[in-house]
């Protein structure tokens, strides 16, 4: 039996079509590189929208005033957690239209915003995009281009 992972996007300046279909003969590398391609489109509108939710600018203040560099790995994971970036975390969350548990799920998702975003600033490599990987090359151009 054949199975197939699609992606199909067609929303504001997001277009993109992502398809494979893996069978038993399917390359693990194959399938892993097909992933990391998804991550790389859908990372960024994952924060695009949550951008569009929430003042993300208020915990990119935060972090910046961390001062986060290279080698601070571990003070950026330590620095995420604190009261600081909690407490503008919390109050960005905290939107009427949105009941308990979707402050919740704003909380963890900004928080995993400004993990990834303290660590990339100390030089750590979060995403699997990240990786030198040759079918992503076409979309890291286009992406750089903008």
């Amino acid at each position: 039996m054949e199975e197939q992972i699609q992606l199909v996007a067609n929303y504001e300046d997001w277009k993109a079509i992502k398809k494979i279909t893996i069978t038993n003969e399917t390359a693990p590398l194959a399938i892993a590189e097909f992933l990391a391609s998804l991550t790389y489109s859908t990372d960024e509108k994952i924060e695009d929208n949550l951008r569009k939710t929430v003042e993300l600018d208020k915990v990119d203040a935060a972090l910046g005033e961390l001062g986060l560099g290279k080698g601070d790995a571990g003070e950026a994971i330590k620095e995420v957690n604190t009261r600081i970036v909690s407490k503008v975390i919390n109050e960005i969350c905290k939107l009427d239209k949105f009941n308990g548990p979707t402050q919740k799920e704003l909380i963890a998702l900004c928080k995993i915003y400004a993990t990834k975003k303290a660590l990339k600033a100390c030089g750590v490599m979060v995403e699997y995009s990240q990786a030198e990987i040759p079918s992503l090359k076409r979309a890291k151009k286009a992406k750089a281009k903008k």
